[in-house]
């Protein structure tokens, strides 16, 4: 897309680590014959954003608009756009172009792309499917996107938007596992460890499902907000009498934790041929020993966002079962201060959502 006819846009950015955010003015293309382009009204603000902003893995490009929970209204669409039309309301995750050519594009599992994904934002842009007049993804904390109809997610009339954007992260995220390790059919014991922003979603998810839910704690004062979102059982995962209560008993259990600890602890509580799946990063080594393995057949997995099909699909269960995050809508102006709590606290229940128009 070299050379393409481009746009002005509004955005938020920081333009170095120690900077505060500011408005700043950037360009994105106009939508071609297969893109869409719609109005930015919310952006949800993942704490993957608080580590990107600060370049705290030592890559980022400057000046960095972070966001990749966007929802808003669709305002252009190119001549071999059928799905989308004026005034639908849309969203776009952590995905915002793949090669889409390689055997996982072709299966609907971009996030696997074998020649890379593009983020949404801070990424090069190597695909040609999108443009910017830096040469890298400026993501939702803006007022105007656009993105090829392939990366595009609708959001159902009813489901409300300023809700919608962490259903591309981290509802996603939750949902994907447990479709592939089949238990959206209901009648299985799934343990979700950690109780955060990540955890609520699977204990909703996997209740909606139709399954018996065990929501792992570290904290005992998160059982009242467990049990409110839908799990059966409660575990202290540091008290030795909970966990032992518990051995045994579940074919599946997805571990959000993101902070240092090791997996091994959590193997007692699966059953014969269960699965602990890993979706919180984890950067320090995890020690674990065979023998546990093999006397129950149980694996240790990792699962990653999902495709743009099964994050289509999570969007209208979510809709379906009045599956809704808890948010609090802020202003870019309180930005800094929603850094600051994401950096002191990762395990909040609430999602901050940014107010795109009420910023401008």
């Amino acid at each position: 897309m070299a050379d393409v006819p481009m746009y002005e846009t509004v955005a938020w950015a920081k333009k170095s680590a120690a900077d505060k955010f500011e408005k700043i003015t950037i360009k994105r293309n106009l939508p071609g014959d297969d893109d869409v382009t719609f109005d930015l009204k919310y952006c949800g603000i993942c704490h993957t954003d608080v580590h990107i902003a600060n370049n705290d893995m030592g890559n980022t490009h400057y000046p960095c608009v972070p966001g990749h929970e966007l929802a808003g209204i669709v305002s252009a669409v190119g001549k071999n756009v059928t799905k989308y039309k004026v005034g639908d309301k849309v969203g776009v995750g952590c995905i915002s172009d793949s090669c889409m050519d390689c055997a996982c594009c072709k299966d609907g599992d971009e996030h696997f792309c074998a020649n890379g994904f593009t983020m949404t934002y801070d990424y090069d842009i190597k695909h040609g499917h999108m443009a910017t007049d830096s040469g890298y993804s400026y993501g939702g904390y803006s007022a105007s996107q656009t993105v090829n109809q392939r990366y595009l997610i609708k959001i159902p009339d009813d489901y409300p938007l300023e809700k919608a954007g962490p259903i591309f992260c981290a509802a996603i995220t939750m949902y994907s596992p447990l479709a592939h390790w089949k238990v959206k059919e209901g009648g299985k014991k799934v343990g979700i460890i950690g109780i955060g922003g990540l955890g609520q979603f699977g204990v909703r998810l996997a209740k909606a499902m139709g399954n018996e839910v065990y929501a792992i704690s570290t904290s005992p004062n998160k059982e009242a907000a467990a049990k409110q979102a839908g799990a059966d059982n409660f575990v202290v995962s540091t008290d030795a009498d909970s966990m032992k209560s518990a051995e045994n008993s579940m074919d599946l259990i997805l571990n959000t934790v993101s902070a240092s600890h090791q997996l091994a602890h959590y193997l007692p509580l699966l059953k014969k041929d269960g699965t602990l799946v890993q979706l919180g990063l984890v950067l320090t080594d995890h020690q674990v020993q065979q023998f546990p393995l093999m006397m129950k057949r149980v694996s240790i997995a990792g699962s990653l966002i999902g495709g743009m099909p099964e994050t289509q699909e999570c969007m209208d269960f979510c809709a379906k079962n009045n599956i809704v995050p808890d948010t609090k809508v802020v202003k870019a102006d309180e930005l800094e201060s929603v850094y600051e709590a994401l950096s002191q606290k990762n395990d909040s229940i609430i999602r901050y959502v940014l107010d795109i128009s009420a910023s401008q």
